[in-house]
């Protein structure tokens, strides 16, 4: 009997050009093959793009505390402007979670401007990114998940813990396109069920970066397109990890055996 040729994996794309500034020679897409935006805003500080990714995304979801970020962040991010046209310009479709965070007044605020309010305080055992992720797959996903590129803003930075638990999240939505944002770097996860492209924007990003086995290690990660990559090499905790490399293409690859974390710096 022949040998079963092996399976080929199916190419996932991935591109940051959604951070591209309106002004930018290139007609910035908002996700990988011109996806389907959402916005997620987690309760801590907004980045400096905030303003910019808002107006690219088609829904708008803050996780509880969220809420108070966007109404005392928003204005500080455009300060030549009225802080309550800014409040009326950039309102929240949606305000999800435990309820246990968002101010009474802002939750008020943004209810009388027609923000949909979703208490889920019942639900203990999942994390308000969590919440988020489902209900924006279950409500605006476009028929195709691989379409759909969810931006999360504020999922790093603070409570360690709760940076884990954002992270468990990738793994938890693997088939969908989830990017977590902070002023300082960007980080989806690399499923092993494809192998991926990255389009490093490097007007924006770089040119550090990162491989990161977090869930289980890898026997055999390849790369290009760095300065230090990867050949069958094997990856995990207590021993070898990709940090602090170098991205020197415009575009980079990765198979792997094992889910990664793929990490960027952003240029200030």
């Amino acid at each position: 009997m022949a040998p079963t040729a092996p399976t080929q994996r199916p190419t996932m794309r991935h591109s940051s050009a959604f951070l591209l500034p309106s002004t930018a020679p290139s007609s910035p897409a908002p996700g990988p093959d011109d996806a389907a935006v959402a916005l997620v805003v987690l309760n801590q500080p907004l980045p400096r793009f905030a303003p910019l990714l808002w107006s690219r995304a088609a829904v708008r979801v803050c996780a509880d505390g969220g809420a108070n970020r966007v109404f005392d962040g928003m204005p500080a991010l455009l300060p030549g402007q009225d802080p309550d046209e800014v409040r009326a310009s950039y309102k929240p479709d949606v305000i999800k979670g435990d309820m246990d965070s968002v101010r009474p007044e802002v939750k008020e605020h943004y209810s009388n401007l027609g923000t949909r309010i979703v208490d889920e305080s019942h639900d203990q055992d999942t994390t308000d990114l969590h919440k988020c992720i489902a209900f924006i797959a279950e409500n605006y996903s476009a028929t195709n998940k691989s379409n759909l590129s969810i931006l999360v803003l504020g999922a790093l930075g603070g409570r360690f813990d709760h940076e884990m638990g954002n992270i468990n999240v990738l793994h938890l939505f693997p088939s969908i396109n989830i990017v977590l944002l902070s002023d300082d770097c960007l980080i989806f996860l690399l499923s092993k069920m494809h192998t991926h492209e990255i389009h490093v924007e490097k007007s924006i990003e770089g040119p550090h970066c990162g491989l990161i086995p977090i869930g289980m290690p890898s026997t055999s990660t390849t790369t290009t397109g760095l300065r230090w990559n990867l050949d069958n090499t094997s990856m995990s905790f207590g021993g070898l990890i990709s940090t602090s490399n170098i991205v020197e293409e415009d575009k980079v690859t990765v198979t792997s055996d094992s889910d990664l974390m793929w990490t960027t710096s952003l240029r200030k």
